[in-house]
């Protein structure tokens, strides 16, 4: 076969797209797109026709949040060069922004409109940084009110339609949640769903005469499955069950549909029911790629979905529920490239040091064979608790064009294989999931096209402490790695993550990796940095600058001590981003300079 080979600015100028709202006239639709370069908003009919740019922002990223539901006037937020202190903005209907939440060192987040369409439901911290007050806020002349202030930190999940009640999330740690209601008007909390063993609640909705609560749940499984809740009685009746985690489900307006999403073994697979009768709607069939993110209009006439695939990036459809009708609005795929020249990837397991079964998503280049060997990477995704999932990536598919073979590992805990599998890495951290990546590269190894010889590792977040642990945990495993904004020293990441992170996902991390206040010792003995004298291989690491998640001087010390060992180390900081990439210059520089340097250090070994 005859491959064609394409540069890292072919690759990216595919667009990524996302999300999807409706116009009150239900004739165009709101998403967001980096066409530009960076995100911005933008509407297409639904009719047809071009895209068109809604904002012009070139230094900050726009993502869309939604219409107005009774005119043209939208919503969206905005952060600074990436530092996640994002504010939600209008946009006017003669293209004026207004700041809706303004201050500084805040975060706001659109929630919910209400049921009337009057006002809308937002959550910012800029009373007490670590927690989220609840505000609704009027649309004719955007005031607001306090509706909750938090003390402990709840998360929100769903108002019902009488504008009552509000349901919240208490997350103890990442196995484990609660489910509790508010009473707007008696201000009371009270936990709905108590339970003794760990269980882990979530996605509370409330029904359309607000009778019922509707969520997700563990209890009693390994897998998410929806079960309903009683708001009189409290009986609780489960309602469906797959072979896999449910992670979503929703009602159309007036509920005539209800949608669910299922993680299908690291694939997204959608049913839609007649809520009436309970059949299943016959969905359109896409050979390229799955459905994904349904969006019903308000009227339950029409559909949005995006189609994605390992060959086809997301494309935006509307489906019509009365003529059957499917139209795609927005192609992405760069049309320089042929799919054809893709890679679709293979789900793979693999038995790790202790038998378990550890799953991966395997790319393949084409051409690769016994007599024409190529080197390969494990890929680590960030968490704890992330997946590697089917869909397209450019940077991957870049890497499999310019013939690297890659293996997306789905190490212990990993998310969309069970609850016992979630948490098989709590505390474990440099051990048995960098074991679970050390046999990955075993096995990639045994595949009879690979250099036994030429295995790195790469990986984002989490997954770029993966590859400083690799490196100075198994010393003589991997051949080079490349580490995108990981944690080197995770005693100073925890006691540094932002302020807003604190009363939920600090104490999910804890509960995940370690207290720095008791586990001390145990987390510097897992940190790369204090071991960063082991380091002999290649390394390349990439960081935002305003990352406050994983702050830059992670990267300026693991840098500074690999240095001291007289190997190979490339560094390239981006001042305009925080944790990872939304800019596309910034990406083009970032993933050509990581092929230039495994081309120099991997394949020509």
């Amino acid at each position: 076969m005859q491959v064609k080979q394409y540069s890292i600015e072919q690759f990216l100028d595919t667009n990524k797209i996302f999300g999807s709202s409706f116009s009150p006239d239900e004739c165009s639709i709101l998403f967001t797109s980096n066409k530009s370069g960076i995100f911005n908003a933008y509407t297409v009919p639904v009719s047809g026709g071009e895209p068109r740019e809604l904002t012009c922002s070139r230094d900050n990223n726009i993502y869309a949040t939604s219409f107005f539901p009774n005119d043209e006037r939208i919503l969206f937020t905005r952060d600074n060069g990436g530092n996640e202190d994002q504010h939600l903005f209008v946009l006017c209907t003669n293209g004026k922004e207004l700041d809706l939440t303004p201050g500084n060192n805040l975060r706001a987040d659109f929630l919910a409109w209400s049921w009337d369409d009057k006002s809308f439901y937002y959550e910012t911290n800029e009373r007490e940084s670590s927690l989220f007050d609840v505000y609704r806020m009027e649309v004719a002349n955007f005031e607001r009110k306090l509706i909750f202030q938090d003390t402990t930190g709840y998360r929100f999940a769903s108002v019902s339609k009488d504008d009552k009640h509000i349901a919240f999330l208490k997350i103890n740690n990442r196995t484990d949640s609660a489910i509790y209601i508010y009473c707007i008007e008696t201000k009371e909390m009270r936990n709905v769903l108590p339970h003794k063993a760990d269980c882990f609640n979530s996605s509370p909705s409330f029904d359309i005469a607000s009778t019922y609560l509707y969520y997700l749940t563990d209890e009693a499984s390994e897998f998410s499955y929806i079960a309903r809740y009683d708001l009189e009685t409290g009986k609780i009746a489960p309602l469906e069950k797959a072979a896999w985690s449910i992670f979503s489900s929703s009602f159309s307006r007036t509920e005539r549909y209800r949608i669910v999403c299922i993680d299908d073994d690291s694939r997204t697979a959608i049913k839609i029911y007649y809520q009436e009768t309970g059949e299943s709607l016959a969905l359109p069939h896409f050979p390229e790629g799955q459905l994904t993110a349904p969006r019903i209009s308000k009227s339950e006439r029409l559909m949005t979905f995006y189609v994605n695939g390992d060959c086809a990036p997301s494309s935006l459809y509307v489906y019509d529920f009365a003529t059957k009708e499917t139209r795609k609005l927005v192609n992405s795929l760069n049309p320089e490239i042929n799919s054809t020249d893709l890679v679709e990837s293979e789900i793979v397991r693999f038995r790790s040091f202790d038998n378990l079964e550890v799953p991966a998503l395997l790319w393949k280049p084409h051409n690769a064979s016994t007599e024409n060997k190529v080197p390969a990477l494990v890929w680590v995704h960030g968490g704890p608790g992330g997946q590697t999932r089917k869909g397209y990536w450019g940077f991957l598919q870049f890497l499999v064009n310019h013939r690297y073979a890659v293996l997306g590992v789905n190490n212990r805990g990993s998310s969309g294989y069970g609850k016992s599998f979630l948490a098989a890495d709590v505390r474990k951290h440099g051990r048995e999931p960098l074991w679970d990546c050390v046999e990955a590269k075993n096995y990639l190894s045994s595949l009879d096209y690979i250099y036994p010889s030429k295995v790195g590792i790469i990986g984002e977040s989490y997954g770029g402490y993966m590859v400083l642990a690799a490196l100075a945990f198994a010393p003589d495993e991997f051949t080079v790695g490349v580490d995108l904004f990981g944690v080197s020293n995770w005693l100073r990441t925890l006691e540094s993550l932002p302020e807003y992170w604190k009363s939920v996902s600090l104490k999910v991390l804890i509960q995940a990796v370690g207290d720095p206040q008791s586990d001390r010792e145990m987390l510097q003995d897992i940190s790369p940095l204090f071991h960063a004298h082991r380091i002999k291989k290649p390394l390349m690491v990439l960081q935002g600058a305003n990352d406050p998640r994983v702050l830059k001087v992670e990267s300026d010390d693991i840098v500074d001590a690999v240095k001291r060992n007289n190997v190979a180390v490339e560094y390239m900081i981006f001042y305009d981003e925080g944790h990872g990439f939304t800019k596309r210059a910034n990406e083009t520089r970032a993933y050509g300079a990581i092929l230039d340097f495994l081309d120099r250090f991997l394949k020509n070994s």
